[in-house]
């Protein structure tokens, strides 16, 4: 295996302080709590303009738990960034509403084209997309011209547009495999955590970008450890955006929906969670009876403990999904020019997945597919 992790340039100052008055702009953006009475009005109000707009409603795991519920109660999708982008281009809904951050409404936007895409709040945005920007980004990738460029779902359009494959944490990991085994090194950005992950898992030849997402990047492997002290029973559950020394630490590393997969599926009470708070919501829905601990964040540059939430992603609201489907607003805009350049990499990556799951499907043939369940024990 071969990693270049220092090879491309850290994010500048400029960029840091960008970044840092984003996250304090956000926080104060964060919509206030709503009286029941209030949120069951505002629900019902949403329920009946989705029906009168031919829209649905898209969220990610991250976002308030009652939008969740109202997604899946309106038909709606609840999932990481891949099943999200799947699911809007394949619903017969004109209209999408992506609660999340701006580059998922971007990349459904991108997908379909022909669609109205609005979002609750349109400066809803992700700090490692903001590390991340397209000029210094498609300038280091110039300077590496032999490399195939892959990027993580959570960048803009236009860096989107200047790679050659967008992955997802639920299926990067394979598409890097799969480009490793075709003997092409790889330009990996935004996020070097997950980069060096992906890179240790393959032997890929990869050069980082160096960003992070300010949630998992604070996750702390001594905390960790005291709190696996503290439950020695505990499965624990890592994004692999989180740094190598908690990633170690794991159990289970993957996506979101993987992370939530393996809790109906370990044979386990209690789980400690290193990713968004957010995900807590399904976790505990789909498993009433087992104890769900938030991951530390607490020592060394960290103000709180378990305080992993992302602010981008708590300044969706209720009231904000109203707002946009009654007046039409945050519609994500863009040019046919940049959709058809960012589609490229984007359908690249759905349809590897497509076919990955139909190369797992068993065909009914038990001689077919033995290869299959070579591996499986006892039920």
């Amino acid at each position: 295996m071969k990693t270049y992790p220092y090879d491309a340039p850290i994010m500048s100052t400029d960029n840091r302080i960008a970044t840092q008055m984003n996250i304090e702009y956000a926080k104060a953006r964060i919509p206030a709590d709503l009286t029941r009475t209030e949120r069951l009005a505002v629900e019902e109000n949403i329920k009946q303009l989705l029906k009168e707009h031919n829209a649905v409603l898209v969220a990610h795991y991250y976002v308030d738990p009652f939008i969740q519920d109202l997604a899946l109660a309106t038909g709606g999708c609840v999932g990481d960034s891949l099943e999200m982008a799947r699911f809007g281009q394949a619903h017969s809904a004109q209209t999408l509403i992506v609660a999340g951050v701006r580059f998922m409404g971007e990349s459904a936007k991108i997908l379909s084209m022909e669609k109205t895409v609005l979002m609750p709040d349109l400066e809803a945005e992700c700090s490692l997309d903001l590390g991340c920007p397209a000029d210094e980004f498609s300038a280091f990738c110039d300077v590496h011209p032999e490399r195939t460029v892959v990027v993580y779902a959570n960048t803009s359009a236009a860096v989107k547009a200047r790679a050659d494959w967008v992955v997802t944490s639920s299926v990067g990991i394979d598409i890097v495999r799969h480009l490793h085994a075709q003997g092409e090194p790889i330009i990996w950005g935004p996020d070097r955590h997950l980069g060096k992950y992906f890179a240790q898992e393959t032997g890929a030849d990869m050069l980082l970008w160096q960003g992070s997402c300010l949630v998992h990047n604070e996750f702390k492997a001594t905390e960790l450890i005291q709190l696996k002290e503290e439950h020695p029973d505990a499965k624990v559950l890592v994004h692999p955006e989180s740094p190598d020394n908690v990633v170690d630490l794991a159990d289970v590393v993957g996506s979101t929906s993987k992370l939530l997969k393996s809790t109906y599926e370990l044979d386990a009470d209690t789980f400690i969670v290193a990713t968004d708070l957010g995900i807590l919501h399904e976790m505990q829905k789909r498993s009433p009876n087992k104890r769900f601990l938030a991951a530390p964040t607490a020592g060394e540059s960290a103000s709180c403990k378990s305080c992993a939430f992302c602010p981008w992603m708590a300044m969706n609201g209720l009231k904000g999904i109203e707002q946009c489907l009654s007046q039409r607003s945050g519609e994500i805009l863009m040019t046919p020019e940049l959709a058809a350049g960012a589609k490229k990499p984007l359908q690249r990556m759905l349809d590897f997945a497509e076919a990955q799951k139909q190369r797992v499907a068993a065909s009914g043939d038990i001689v077919k597919d033995r290869a299959l369940f070579a591996n499986v024990g006892a039920a």
